[in-house]
Parts: C-alpha cells; sequence; structure tokens
C-alpha cells in the first residue's frame, strides 16, 4: 500500500510539475516556440493580443541568431514578452529605426495595427463553398 501511495504521490508530482509552465514560452526550438504563442495568444484577452504579437515578432526581428532569440524567448509569460519588445521599440526608436520614426509612441504603433487588424477582418467575404458544408439542417 505504500508503494502505491509513494508511485501515486510521485506522478501527481510529476504531471504539476510539467504543466507549470503553460504561461511560458517554451523555448527548446523554434516550433515549440511559435507553438507556445500560439496558444498563449489565444488565451489572452482581446486588447492584449496584438501588443503581445507585435512585441514577440520585434524580439525575433531584432535577435536574428535562432539561438540567441530562443534565449530571449524562453520561459517569458505575454507580459514580460511586451515589456521587452517595448524596450527594443525604444531602444531602436532612439537610433533612429526608421520604422519608427513615423509613430511618436509604442501605444500609437499598436493602435495603428489594431486598426488595421480590425479593417482586414471587416473586409473578409464568405466563402461561397462554406453554405455547402452548413451543418444547420432545415427541418
Amino acid at each position: 500500500m505504500r508503494i502505491l501511495s509513494a508511485l501515486l504521490l510521485s506522478v501527481l508530482t510529476l504531471s504539476l510539475t510539467a504543466c507549470g509552465r503553460s504561461e511560458q514560452i517554451n523555448g527548446r526550438s523554434s516550433s515549440t516556440a511559435y507553438r507556445s504563442v500560439k496558444m498563449l495568444k489565444e488565451r489572452l484577452p482581446p486588447e492584449k493580443r496584438i501588443e503581445f504579437e507585435i512585441s514577440f515578432w520585434t524580439i525575433r526581428d531584432a535577435y536574428k541568431e535562432t539561438k540567441e532569440f530562443l534565449s530571449q524567448v524562453d520561459g517569458k509569460n505575454p507580459d514580460e514578452i511586451i515589456e521587452t519588445g517595448r524596450e527594443i521599440y525604444q531602444q531602436r526608436k532612439n537610433q533612429g529605426f526608421r520604422e519608427y520614426q513615423q509613430y511618436s509612441s509604442w501605444e500609437e504603433m499598436i493602435s495603428k495595427y489594431a486598426r488595421e487588424r480590425r479593417e482586414q477582418d471587416r473586409h473578409i467575404k464568405p466563402d461561397k463553398r462554406d453554405k455547402a458544408n452548413d451543418v444547420l439542417y432545415k427541418l
């Protein structure tokens, strides 16, 4: 009986440890990092998604070497990614990075991209083929 309870306790501890990084990016490889970002983005509130996504790709653009990039994002949660993205934005803006000169602040850049995303979503037309796959039946 003691062996069974010890085994159960160790399995429970192992499963809790394995699930402990669910709010962080797994930077073991590029594919796991991108998968983590996708899952984290889906869990974020809509107003934070674009900022998180832009921050992640800003970090990716700043660190061209894959190993260096993965070390920067590994184990970070969305708030840390956003903070790192802001820092890189400010450093680049101060250095005269041409793309960022059109924005007066990080918030202005994020709001522009949010408007563009909403505009894109508004112009998506339904595909005619989707009506053939409708699962709502007339009774």
